[in-house]
């Protein structure tokens, strides 16, 4: 099995910020893509951030230059540090990974389940 936790959501006043982790744990050979997607009240999920395995990264043009996606490989870890929150950044937040587990050849999607990152004032 594969586990990923979440933490760091919560409640914080426009203009602040929040960090987010996931750390993936359990029967893992490797670790290749991860990102972080969003989802709000009547909306379809949609991706954040994205670092690849080499660590390029990419964002959704409504976060770039507010958050920063980034990875500890030796904590099986992926971060989103979230600045000048806004209120439309309101939602749940759930980490994606892809990993080799050691029961698999394949490279699997794993999903986190989901924090709370509520703005407001």
């Amino acid at each position: 099995q594969v586990q990923l936790v979440e933490s760091g959501g919560g409640l914080v006043q426009p203009g602040g910020s929040l960090r987010l982790s996931c750390a993936a744990s359990g029967s893992i050979f490797s670790i290749g893509a991860m990102g972080w997607y969003r989802q709000a009240p009547g909306n379809e999920r949609g991706l954040v951030a994205h670092i690849s395995g080499a660590g390029s990264t990419n964002y959704a043009d409504s976060v770039k230059g507010r958050f920063t996606i980034s990875r500890d490989n030796a904590k099986n870890t992926v971060y989103l540090q979230m600045n000048s929150l806004k209120p439309e950044d309101t939602a749940v937040y759930y980490c994606n990974v892809f990993c080799r587990p050691t029961w698999s050849d394949a490279l699997i999607s794993f999903w986190g389940q989901g924090t709370q990152v509520t703005v407001s004032s």
